[in-house]
């Protein structure tokens, strides 16, 4: 294995580059996790959400490797309605439904209570292998623009898979603390679904070559988290206060 490119100042700074975006278009990804392990008993959820961010590594990786050569294959293979389809626009549209099916049925689940659902289907749902599995597969839709960002920025494989694992690293010690806060904080879970639900949409737009601007989609996050954090702590005041009524519809 050549490990020369480590003497280089740019691979450096390519590194470190390459760590933070991993690191911040993974917050997504965690909140996705965070809601797939949501559904298996207490006890089970810490190692899930380990397990669900190590297998969603090896798939990153994997699909670092992939998309290194389906990078040379922007081509289109097909066309609709005179407009150009490549094997990258199929991954994105297919990606996006998905979120946005993932995400819609979420929040009716959310919404509902869960009251129209069998117990037997919601304990199909929770069986553990197949929440790994889940959270495994979904990564490759969060990671997809990170990835194709990080082959287009990195001259080297190893500078990149080194990126995901640092990134990778600091979700496992983020893990935790997060669920915990999502499973305790049910207007931070719907929030988090909406996100889903937007990337869902961003995504699809990209596949169908209509870019939406990333400043645009972070400033909505941004102002969304911001609102939430105030009703929060609105809430826990008036939980602290004991305001009878106080955050109640």
């Amino acid at each position: 294995m050549d490990l020369s490119f480590l003497t280089s100042a740019d691979a450096w700074l390519t590194l470190f580059t390459l760590s933070a975006l991993e690191i911040v278009l993974g917050i997504d990804n965690l909140v996705f996790i965070s809601i797939a392990v949501g559904r298996l008993p207490e006890e089970k959820r810490p190692l899930a959400r380990k397990l669900g961010i190590a297998a969603a590594c090896i798939t990153r990786v994997l699909l670092l490797v992939t998309l290194a050569h389906l990078a040379r294959m922007q081509q289109d293979i097909f066309s609709v309605a005179g407009m150009g389809i490549s094997i990258r626009d199929i991954v994105l549209i297919l990606g996006g439904g998905f979120l946005i099916y993932k995400g819609t049925a979420e929040i009716r689940e959310l919404i509902s209570g869960g009251e129209d659902e069998d117990p037997r289907t919601t304990q199909a749902s929770a069986v553990f292998g197949f929440v790994i599995l889940q959270i495994a597969i979904i990564d490759i839709v969060f990671s997809l623009d990170s990835v194709i960002t990080a082959v287009g920025i990195a001259d080297h494989v190893m500078v990149m898979v080194l990126a995901i694992l640092s990134a990778v690293a600091i979700m496992l010690l983020a893990a935790n603390p997060l669920g915990t806060f999502i499973d305790n904080n049910p207007t931070v879970k719907m929030l988090a679904l909406a996100f889903i639900l937007l990337v869902g949409v961003v995504l699809i737009l990209d596949g169908l070559e209509v870019h939406v601007p990333k400043p645009y989609i972070y400033f909505a996050m941004g102002f969304s988290v911001l609102v939430e954090w105030l009703n929060l702590l609105m809430r826990r005041k008036a939980k602290a206060n004991y305001i009878p009524g106080a955050g109640d519809w």
